[in-house]
């Protein structure tokens, strides 16, 4: 492997192949038809079905070239696989288990981090023929469409699901279980109290989860905003599914996504500013002055007063949060290898969790947010590691001034304010490496030039 992005190499010659797909379809056929992939079962299982073979066309295609910053990454992967050791130990407080009992989720981990490298290697790799710049942000913008499509199934038919012809595969005992059923059951919404009443329908569609869907709208809205740019005389059509957009991220009550919106359009705000460019920041008071007038003034605004006065989830998070870092001192450098239960709640050990009370203990250690998961289950090193990764990414394409340098950076940004109470596996971290990607594409075609980053499209 070499250290960084050349420019582009002479294509091999390819041969005959009995199906012919087009360039770089395991990558296109992922982000193009993630809806498909929802309705079969396959979620997020398609990445490391398609890292097959992207890692092929990978090893043909040596040299292999790497982003800026990778050591980072592998070093985080070599502390995932070390973490794996401490797998049999059960730290004070939680539930005994067993490594083969812990492995499938841990392997799961291990297999879509791996899958994901492979991605982002592949996306970085390809020759822009094949996947040019452009390409690659439509059909993130297309995922943001999708995105509030499902958003807005989940709120006019939140308690719609079915059973996916992945899932009607499966055994039965298999596919009852919470994991699995996570994995292969397609509905448009979680159903949660979180407004201290009867359980609502939180927008979840086609993530799997409300949290997923809040951080995945939060990555994707940037590209959906520069490749609408490419489509002039469709402007309302792209104004429209913004505007849309409004209501499923009020009625998702998702209080993260509401402060990673906030986050970039700050972070976007300042950046513009710093070239000299202030109508951003009059257009982020506007912005700010109308969604709280639209609070006042709409029905919209008794939800988001609800959801800040009923904050029943702070209390557990703060719970596991602390049960986490105490525990951590047990195995601070690596970690181990995977989440925890507790072995009760927050008020006695008896308690336990039941089918008329799910949240009323054995809750999950390191499962409340991706730097108390990197910190439990891959210790000091691997958090150091992974959000170096991220920390080194903002600070290498910093001077990048093109769209896609913007919305790439503010997607890293973004994951710093989410990692408190988002997990980012799977889909969130494919869309960040891809936005790393993107970062890393431009570079190299800057660096190719002999220029630094400029104001144009990308190509």
């Amino acid at each position: 492997m070499t250290a960084t992005a050349l420019p582009v190499r002479p294509l091999r010659p390819q041969r005959p192949r009995w199906l012919p797909l087009p360039p770089a379809w395991p990558l296109t056929g992922i982000l193009a038809l993630y809806p498909l992939w929802w309705a079969l079962g396959l979620g997020v299982l398609i990445f490391p079905i398609m890292a097959v073979p992207m890692a092929w066309w990978l090893l043909r295609n040596r040299p292999v070239r790497v982003p800026p910053g990778f050591g980072l990454w592998l070093l985080f992967l070599v502390a995932v696989l070390g973490s794996l050791t401490a797998l049999g130990y059960s730290p004070a407080g939680t539930l005994p288990g067993t490594v083969i009992g812990r492995m499938p989720g841990a392997g799961f981990r291990v297999i879509e981090y791996g899958a994901l490298t492979i991605m982002l290697l592949y996306a970085g790799n390809l020759p822009r023929q094949w996947l040019s710049q452009r390409r690659l942000i439509t059909l993130l913008g297309w995922l943001f469409a999708v995105t509030v499509a499902g958003g807005l199934l989940g709120v006019v038919a939140g308690h719609w699901e079915f059973t996916s012809p992945v899932e009607s595969l499966l055994p039965h005992k298999l596919r009852s279980m919470g994991f699995i059923k996570s994995l292969v059951h397609p509905s448009a919404a979680q159903i949660m109290d979180v407004l201290g009443g009867d359980p609502i329908p939180r927008p979840a569609a086609p993530w799997g989860y409300t949290n997923t869907w809040g951080n995945n709208y939060c990555l994707l809205v940037g590209w959906f905003v520069i490749a609408s740019r490419a489509y002039r005389k469709k402007k309302w059509l792209a104004a429209a599914v913004l505007a849309a957009s409004v209501v499923p991220v009020v009625y998702s009550l998702n209080r993260g996504l509401w402060i990673g919106l906030a986050v970039m359009a700050v972070y976007v705000a300042i950046r513009f500013a710093m070239q000299g460019r202030l109508w951003p920041l009059g257009g982020l008071a506007v912005g700010a002055a109308t969604m709280a007038l639209l609070v006042v003034v709409s029905p919209l605004g008794n939800l988001v007063g609800a959801r800040l006065e009923h904050g029943k989830s702070n209390d557990v998070r703060m719970y596991v949060t602390t049960q986490a870092l105490a525990g951590l001192r047990e195995s601070p450098l690596i970690g181990f290898g995977s989440t925890r239960t507790t072995t009760g709640g927050r008020n006695s050990i008896a308690v336990g969790s039941s089918s008329d009370c799910e949240r009323c203990g054995n809750f999950t250690l390191g499962g409340n947010g991706q730097l108390w998961q990197t910190l439990y289950a891959h210790g000091l090193i691997g958090t150091a590691a992974y959000f170096g990764f991220f920390g080194y990414g903002i600070w290498r394409f910093r001077r990048d001034r093109s769209p896609a340098g913007l919305a790439g950076s503010a997607c890293l940004v973004a994951s710093f304010s989410a990692m408190f109470w988002y997990n980012a596996l799977v889909t969130p971290l494919a869309f960040l490496l891809l936005a790393y990607a993107l970062l890393w594409r431009n570079d190299a075609a800057h660096a190719a030039a002999g220029r630094g980053g400029d104001d144009s499209a990308c190509e």
